[in-house]
């Protein structure tokens, strides 16, 4: 099979200012995984070694690297690392490509509007409790932090902003397409 070339947006350039932004936002929070690695050694140090364990690393730890794997969705995204069947994919012309993505963003788009929906949701349920009084929902631990309050939120709005990069690709994909060439 002839190998077809990508065209020179597929690579990791970033589509517009959005995209670009949160590749650099990311790239800095990925700094925090060293935090996690530090105050789980801290941890093990405590526990094992002085015989004194935290009450916080494990949520801690938890929620810092459930929110980076949240953020992960919009980076993938961002630098064109989704998944895709690569299969079909590269077998295709690069307008049939466009095509595709097209359908992609779309259907990403109606995904994430409802998981915005959903999220938002699921926020003021986790931030309010039913009789309107502002409440934050805790992990019910000794800790008891209100991690699961914010990362649902944080969920809510990394949604938000997919939706603005769907919205945003389509706009993208549809001067490609009317020009035919690569934007």
């Amino acid at each position: 099979m002839k190998d077809i070339p990508t065209p020179p947006e597929a690579e990791d350039a970033p589509k517009n200012r959005l995209d670009a932004w949160i590749i650099k936002v990311s790239h800095a929070l990925s700094l925090l995984f060293i935090l996690t690695v530090f105050i789980s050694f801290y941890e093990v140090l405590m526990r094992y070694v002085f015989d004194a364990p935290t009450t916080w690393v494990h949520e801690t730890a938890s929620f810092v690297g459930g929110s980076l794997f949240v953020i992960g969705g919009i980076y993938a995204f961002a630098t064109d690392k989704h998944v895709r069947v690569v299969l079909i994919y590269d077998a295709v012309s690069a307008q049939t490509r466009r095509v595709l993505n097209m359908v992609h963003h779309i259907v990403g788009l109606a995904f994430s509007l409802m998981m915005a929906w959903a999220s938002y949701i699921m926020t003021t349920t986790a931030w309010y409790t039913p009789w309107g009084e502002f409440r934050l929902e805790t992990s019910g631990s000794y800790f008891n932090p209100p991690y699961p309050a914010l990362l649902k939120a944080l969920i809510f709005v990394i949604f938000c902003i997919l939706s603005l990069q769907f919205i945003l690709h389509i706009i993208h994909e549809i001067k490609a397409l009317r020009s035919g060439k690569d934007v």
